[in-house]
């Protein structure tokens, strides 16, 4: 099959999705995320089925919404893909998309935005009866930007990797616990360098949970797939990960190019062609934006992305953080470690320094004022050096 390419593995368990089996030996899966609004069937479900075409063994769709819950009923009518679908804050959307899917993924840092009163083990205890009645797998996914509040709490400010990895083997345990081992996890940030650490820890602890690995806001290519080749290199070339996407800020005719991109890299591992003298950890000017997906509200973000790029390479050589984040549901926590950030609703721009927020500027006046905060950054590192 064009999504799978054979590569030594860690012996993970076997966990099927649908029609294909992730870990357990079995080659490793592409993966790849629609960007259409999941209320547009039309759209959402040719996006799907061109992802799979391509050689996507599973595709994942955001629903943050009944209106998205119901549009699920028709987008499996409309392909025979295997789905997954992301519950974003509200899990209970479980039982509404479950029938109609092939696995769910659930952040752990989002399980306090709704029933804020109820033990987060009562919730996933929930997530597990709905799959087991309907078929379905679980992943498990952390992310930097959305880390459990009571784990981030117990580490310093700048330690982001522990509280992601208790988060995650806290979940293993539990799921372990009360007997669901269908599973897998995912635990991506936005710095290969990261990506490689904490993967590397989570699989030495537990090696026989299949990792889906990315990089998480990878950015714009070729940039995003730089990032994300040197990590997957790390890891696949040491059979760490089942599972793989490529994450991308391209328009949704362009989306492909995730799967494409995904394969040329597990392709050039099994090959030898490999590029890890390559160090991401240069002092120089560092791009950061999501891949988009359901959750954005205004397209505009994609093309304000390349303009943020194009703008600021005057401070290429300085060692400058910037985010442009597409929704308000990852856009403020995974802003808040990036020197400048833009997070992204419908007519407005969130624009952030560090943790602090600065206003919100619409699409056409953000670019001055974020050349105006760069400036003031880069005057400050000028005058220390």
């Amino acid at each position: 099959m064009a999504d799978q390419i054979e590569l030594p593995r860690t012996p993970t368990r076997a966990v099927r999705i649908g029609t294909t089996t992730i870990g357990g030996g079995h080659p490793i899966v592409i993966q790849s995320m629609t960007a259409t609004p999941t209320s547009d069937v039309v759209a959402t479900a040719a996006l799907v089925n061109a992802l799979a075409e391509a050689g996507a063994g599973v595709v994942r769709i955001a629903v943050d919404s009944p209106t998205d819950a119901a549009a699920m009923v028709e987008i499996r009518a409309a392909t025979s893909a295997n789905l997954a679908v992301d519950l974003q804050e509200n899990y209970r959307m479980a039982e509404r998309v479950a029938p109609h899917v092939d696995t769910l993924r659930y952040n752990p840092g989002h399980l306090y935005h709704h029933e804020r009163q109820r033990p987060w083990q009562d919730k996933v205890r929930y997530l597990a009866d709905v799959a087991s009645q309907h078929d379905c797998a679980l992943r498990v996914g952390v992310n930097c930007g959305s880390v459990d509040p009571d784990k981030k709490d117990r580490y310093a400010h700048d330690d982001s990797i522990s509280p992601m990895l208790e988060s995650a083997w806290e979940h293993c345990e539990f799921l372990d616990q009360i007997g669901f081992l269908r599973y897998c996890v995912s635990l991506k940030d936005s710095d290969p360098r990261k990506v490689i650490e904490i993967n590397r820890r989570f699989a030495e602890q537990r090696p026989d949970v299949p990792l889906h690995l990315g990089v998480t806001e990878a950015g714009l290519p070729p940039d995003g797939i730089i990032k994300t080749r040197i990590a997957f290199e790390q890891l696949v070339s040491r059979g760490i990960g089942d599972t793989v996407r490529v994450s991308l800020t391209v328009p949704n005719e362009r989306k492909t190019e995730e799967i494409t991109a995904a394969q040329q890299i597990l392709a050039d591992i099994a090959a030898g062609r490999v590029r890890s003298v390559v160090d991401y950890g240069l002092q120089t000017l560092n791009v950061i934006a999501c891949p988009s997906c359901s959750r954005v509200e205004n397209t505009a973000f994609i093309e304000l992305a390349a303009q943020v790029k194009e703008i600021t390479q005057y401070a290429r050589d300085y060692a400058i953080t910037i985010a442009v984040m597409g929704c308000r549901v990852n856009g403020p926590g995974e802003t808040d470690d990036a020197d400048l950030g833009l997070w992204c609703g419908p007519n407005h721009v969130n624009l952030k320094r560090g943790p602090e927020t600065i206003g919100a500027f619409t699409y056409d006046e953000v670019l001055s004022r974020l050349k105006v905060e760069l400036d003031a950054i880069l005057a400050t590192r000028q005058t220390v050096a």
